[in-house]
């Protein structure tokens, strides 16, 4: 199979995906700690210890992946997805044409809001990309 999409396009969904995935919510400061070890709101010298762990969620991260998704051609979306379900294993790599198919039969819309809720999104997409012996290792990257 060779990509419609530009190799490094997809990799560059991979690497947002995995920085969208890696986002953890900061908890709500007002809420009770779950384990008093965690968290000691009267040591002043250590207020909240584990909030340097966390991290407020970049929407810039998840603005881009979804930009960069939808400034794609419709049959590079439709690829991307198709791709996506071939690697999460809705899809075997000897049923391309299938996944393709009904990829391009879904609404750009649609399409890039499944992608933008598939847990995983960044692996999936590696692991598509690998079915068809692609992959991202060396793409992006100074020689």
């Amino acid at each position: 199979m060779e990509l419609l999409t530009p190799l490094e396009t997809l990799c560059r969904i991979i690497i947002r995906a995995r920085e969208n995935e890696a986002q953890v919510p900061a908890q709500d400061p007002d809420e009770d700690a779950d384990d008093v070890d965690d968290y000691d709101d009267d040591d002043e010298n250590n207020p909240g210890a584990l909030s340097v762990l966390e991290d407020e969620l970049n929407t810039g991260v998840e603005e881009e992946l979804r930009a960069t998704l939808d400034d794609l051609a419709d049959d590079q979306l439709a690829e991307t997805l198709a791709l996506a379900w071939v690697g999460r294993g809705t899809y075997d790599s000897s049923e391309w044409d299938d996944a393709f198919a009904e990829a391009n039969d879904t609404d750009p819309d649609s399409a890039i809001d499944e992608l933008m809720d598939m847990p995983l999104l960044a692996s999936h997409l590696e692991a598509g990309l690998a079915a068809f012996d692609y992959s991202c290792d060396g793409v992006g990257q100074l020689d």
